[in-house]
């Protein structure tokens, strides 16, 4: 058993060192890995798929503690869900109809309703591969990337109405009252999380929430374990130490998900027709592209929300996997269609990695033919940005953005601007008294839409990932900005690249922590005396 183990890691450590080696991301060489050792006979773990579903159900708890349920209902996003299901659906159903008119292997013989079955299949985009690349961007909580994470989990709602339907298990009767307990046990979860110790006991409370009254819970009354996992993230999002405890699953959730990314490899035995089949299927990923940007810009969104959230959702999903199974199951589909399936979803996140990669290039020829929203009609979240009379801009208002705010204000009597793209957060700081904009300082149309930066003195860099604070300093470069610019680094690396930006100021987070308190305890060695 060991041994199997160490073959299997080793294998997929190398594909992924392969692909990072050429900048690529790892998670193509674990598919990869999954491909190639199907290929050689070896056989699957068996805990492997326990392994895939573990990681995408604690994806799917992290999602739901950085979740805004009020970002499901917004117009852009479940408008968009809802066209995009019906026209991707359509294209490709038109799509298949002409693969099997001229004659393609698999397709002979399937009516309507089937090729509309596996057009279904192919119309959703993968959580999994979305999330892992807008936390690689840095862009999770941008404003396209909420939007991106809104279509998903009303995609994925929509596949697991379906699975229901179509696989005959009507949940219990006790699903009821399942979810009817869900904001009782929001409450309590809560009230319980404030005695949890930090450190091991906050990442186990998250595992026992998330697997528990999550995961298990909804198995056993006959729905999706998964969505459990979603929903019970959902009533526990807004929680000030809702973050923490995402940071703390993050290192085990991504090493679980490397068990989801081998498991598709071993979706069935590999076949030609398969292969050319589930190939000739990415044909129809520009078509799901151009959909989701024509419906996104349809509700006034700039041309970057449209264009990136669009490339983003570019790519097949796992959950279209799912319902093949479900059809396989259910007599509709050959088992063939596994495979073609496989291959599809495979190949779509190697293509979706690569386009990404070129998301800012593709948005600059995007620009060329798409006409700009007049600044007046605009969605609301999308309005020019005013620093007003701001001499100094907090751009990150955590703990140490918020700190640096008040002491900017209160010890040197400036007038500051904090900038924050995390609506729950941006409410509770206004509430407090603190002038808030709601933005994502890593988003570079934030940096097209401000009015004026002419009178802002100093700009504080607090945000919590590199690739952010990277981005604004080459923004403030770009539209010369000669003010004093200080950035938070957390690594040493960090901080000669900042300074090599040109961050006058550099403060290392500990270093900085450490001034910190021994500046206070002085001062109350002072008040002694």
């Amino acid at each position: 058993m060991m041994t199997d183990i160490s073959f299997f890691l080793a294998a997929t450590f190398l594909a992924g060192l392969l692909m990072s080696l050429v900048r690529l991301p790892a998670l193509l060489g674990f598919l990869a890995a999954g491909f190639a050792l199907n290929s050689l006979g070896v056989e699957e773990l068996p805990y492997l798929d326990f392994i895939a579903e573990l990681g995408v159900a604690l994806l799917l708890f992290g999602i739901g503690l950085k979740l805004d349920v009020r970002s499901l209902l917004a117009r852009e996003v479940w408008v968009t869900t809802a066209g995009h299901l019906a026209l991707s659906v359509a294209a490709g159903t038109g799509f298949l109809w002409l693969l099997a008119i001229v004659g393609f292997p698999l397709l002979g013989g399937l009516d309507v309703g089937t090729l509309a079955l596996i057009a279904f299949a192919l119309s959703f985009s993968s959580t999994v591969f979305v999330v892992k690349v807008l936390e690689e961007q840095s862009e999770l909580q941008s404003f396209y990337g909420r939007v991106a994470i809104g279509i998903l989990v009303m995609q994925d709602l929509a596949a697991v109405i379906f699975m229901t339907v179509a696989g005959g298990h009507v949940p219990h009767v006790l699903a009821i009252p399942l979810l009817a307990a869900l904001l009782p046990l929001g409450w309590v979860a809560r009230r319980v999380w404030d005695h949890v110790p930090h450190g091991d006991m906050q990442a186990l409370f998250g595992l026992a929430m998330a697997l528990g009254p999550g995961y298990a819970a909804f198995e056993a009354v006959g729905l999706k374990g998964d969505l459990g996992a979603l929903l019970v993230g959902m009533v526990l999002a807004g929680d000030r130490a809702a973050t923490q405890l995402s940071h703390h699953l993050f290192l085990l959730k991504d090493l679980l998900l490397v068990g989801f990314f081998i498991s598709i490899g071993f979706g069935g035995a590999v076949t030609g027709e398969g292969v050319l089949l589930g190939l000739t299927l990415l044909l129809l990923l520009p078509v799901q592209v151009l959909l989701y940007v024509w419906l996104l810009d349809r509700h006034k969104l700039r041309r970057r929300t449209s264009v990136k959230a669009g490339l983003v959702l570019g790519n097949y999903s796992e959950f279209g996997l799912i319902v093949v199974s479900v059809a396989v199951a259910g007599g509709l589909l050959e088992e063939i269609w596994l495979v073609v399936m496989s291959v599809a979803v495979a190949a779509s996140f190697v293509i979706a990695a690569v386009v990404n990669s070129r998301s800012d290039a593709l948005l600059r020829q995007a620009r060329r033919v798409m006409p700009m929203h007049p600044p007046d009609d605009v969605h609301p979240h999308e309005t020019p940005i005013s620093f007003g009379s701001a001499r100094a801009v907090v751009m990150g208002m955590g703990r140490i953005g918020t700190s640096a705010y008040e002491e900017l204000s209160s010890t040197y009597g400036l007038e500051v601007l904090g900038v924050e793209n995390l609506p729950s957060r941006v409410q509770d700081l206004r509430g407090r008294g603190l002038r808030i904009v709601e933005a994502d300082a890593a988003d570079s149309d934030f940096w097209s839409r401000l009015e004026s930066t002419t009178q802002v003195e100093i700009v504080v860099l607090a945000m919590p990932f590199h690739g952010a604070s990277r981005l604004a300093l080459a923004e403030l470069a770009t539209i010369g900005y000669t003010g004093v610019v200080a950035a938070v680094a957390q690594y040493d690396d960090d901080a000669r690249d900042y300074a090599e930006l040109g961050a006058e100021v550099v403060v290392h987070l500990y270093e900085g922590a450490g001034l910190s308190i021994a500046e206070q305890a002085a001062e109350r060695l002072a008040d002694r005396s």
